[in-house]
C-alpha cells in the first residue's frame, strides 16, 4: 500500500499503472475474503463428504446467506446418516426448513435415533418435527415411550399432600397414589398433559371411595381403587396411556359423618333455644298485656263502685230501694269481708314447706 501511494504521488508515474495497481490489489482483497469463506466451510464440507452427508459448499454457503446455523446442521445430518435414517425426507433442505420455523434440529434428530433404536416405536421425520414446532419435548415424549414415567398424585409441591375422600359410614381417608403412563405420540399434539392426567386420577379415587359403604372394605382392598379407576379409561383425548394405577399410601382421617352430626345437632339446638326465646318474648308480651287489662278492669270496677251510692240514693229517691234492703245489703256485703280476711290469716298461716336437695 505504502508503495502504490509513493507511486501515485510520483507525477512521473503512468496513469495506466496505477489503475493496473488498485485493481490488481482489489482482486487480491477479494481472493483473501473467498479464500477465508472457504476456509470456513471447508472442515464442515470435509466432514460431510467423509460422512456422506452430502452437503456441498454451495449448500453451506447458501445457509450462510440465509443465516442458518450450518455447523448445527452439518452435525445433526452426519447423526442422520450415521444412524442409518432414512435419506428421503431427513434432507438438507428439510432441516434448514425447520430450522428457519423455529424448530430444534438437533432435538429432532436425537429423538428419531431414540426411537429407531427402540425398535418399538414408529417415528417419521414429518411427525416428530410438527411435534416440536407443536413445543412438545419430542426428545422426551420418545423416552417417556420407551420407558414409562411416573406421576405422583397428588404431585410434589402441591398445597394438599394426600387426596381425602369421605366413604359412606363417614370416615376419611386420605391417598397418595402413583400414576405410570407412557407417552401417546399420536395424541402428543392437541392431547391433554400430565395435570389432566392427576386431575382425573384425583377424581377417580375419590368417587370410588365415596361409593363404597365402609372404609375398612378399601383398607382391605386397596387394589379395587386401582381397577375402578383404570376401568374408566381416563387417559381418553390425552397426551399419555394409564399404565398402572398403585395406592402408594392410605391412612384414615378424620370421623367426618360424626362431626357433621355434631354441628347439626349444635345448629338444632341454636334453633330450638331462638324458637323458645321466641315463644318466651311472646308469653312476657302476653302477660303485660293481660296485666294491663286487668288494670283497666280495675279501673272500670272502681268506677262502677264510685256509682253505687249515687245508684243507691237515686234508688231511695224513687222508692225503689227500702231501708230493709239497704240493711240487707250491708250484712251481705260484711259477711263477704269477713270471709276474705278468714281466707287471707289462713293463707298466712300455711307452713312453708322447702324442699331439701
Amino acid at each position: 500500500m505504502d508503495t502504490a501511494i509513493l507511486l501515485a504521488q510520483n507525477q512521473n508515474t503512468d496513469p495506466q499503472s496505477v489503475i493496473i495497481i488498485v485493481v490488481a490489489l482489489a482482486i487480491i482483497v477479494v481472493i483473501m475474503g473467498v479464500l477465508a469463506v472457504m476456509a470456513n466451510f471447508f472442515w464442515l464440507w470435509a466432514q460431510s463428504f467423509t460422512t456422506g452427508a452430502g452437503i456441498g459448499l454451495r449448500d453451506l454457503i447458501g445457509m450462510w446467506f440465509r443465516r442458518v446455523d450450518s455447523r448445527m446442521i452439518v452435525r445433526s445430518k452426519i447423526m442422520a446418516v450415521q444412524a442409518g435414517l432414512g435419506m428421503n425426507e431427513i434432507t438438507s433442505q428439510a432441516l434448514e426448513a425447520h430450522y428457519l420455523a423455529g424448530g430444534n434440529v438437533s432435538l429432532v434428530i436425537r429423538a428419531l435415533i431414540a426411537a429407531r433404536k427402540s425398535k418399538i416405536i414408529t417415528l417419521g421425520f414429518r411427525e416428530a418435527t410438527a411435534i416440536d414446532l407443536a413445543g412438545r419435548d419430542v426428545l422426551e415424549a420418545v423416552q417417556t415411550s420407551v420407558y414409562p414415567k411416573v406421576i405422583d398424585c397428588p404431585p410434589k409441591g402441591a398445597a394438599r399432600l394426600s387426596l381425602d375422600a369421605v366413604a359412606r359410614d363417614g370416615i376419611q381417608l386420605k391417598v397418595k397414589a402413583r400414576v405410570t403412563v407412557r407417552a401417546n405420540l399420536e395424541q402428543l399434539i392437541g392431547g391433554a398433559g400430565e395435570e389432566t392426567i392427576v386431575a382425573r386420577v384425583g377424581e377417580g379415587i375419590v368417587s370410588t371411595i365415596g361409593s363404597a359403604d365402609d372404609h375398612k372394605v378399601v383398607l382391605e382392598n386397596p387394589d379395587m381403587i386401582s381397577k375402578s379407576v383404570l376401568a374408566k379409561r381416563l387417559d381418553s383425548q390425552t397426551a399419555f396411556e394409564i399404565v398402572s394405577i398403585d395406592i402408594a399410601d392410605i391412612d384414615v382421617g378424620e370421623n367426618i359423618g360424626a362431626r357433621l352430626q355434631a354441628d347439626r345437632a349444635e345448629a338444632d339446638m341454636r334453633v330450638a333455644r331462638a324458637k323458645a326465646e321466641s315463644r318466651r318474648a311472646a308469653a312476657v308480651a302476653a302477660e303485660q298485656e293481660m296485666m294491663a287489662n286487668i288494670e283497666e278492669s280495675r279501673a272500670k270496677l272502681v268506677e262502677a263502685e264510685a256509682d253505687v251510692p249515687h245508684a243507691m240514693a237515686a234508688a231511695f229517691a224513687d222508692g225503689l230501694l227500702t231501708v230493709m234492703d239497704y240493711y240487707r245489703l250491708m250484712n251481705v256485703d260484711a259477711d263477704t269481708k269477713m270471709r276474705s280476711s278468714i281466707a287471707d290469716v289462713g293463707e298466712r298461716d300455711k307452713p312453708v314447706i322447702q324442699s331439701v336437695n
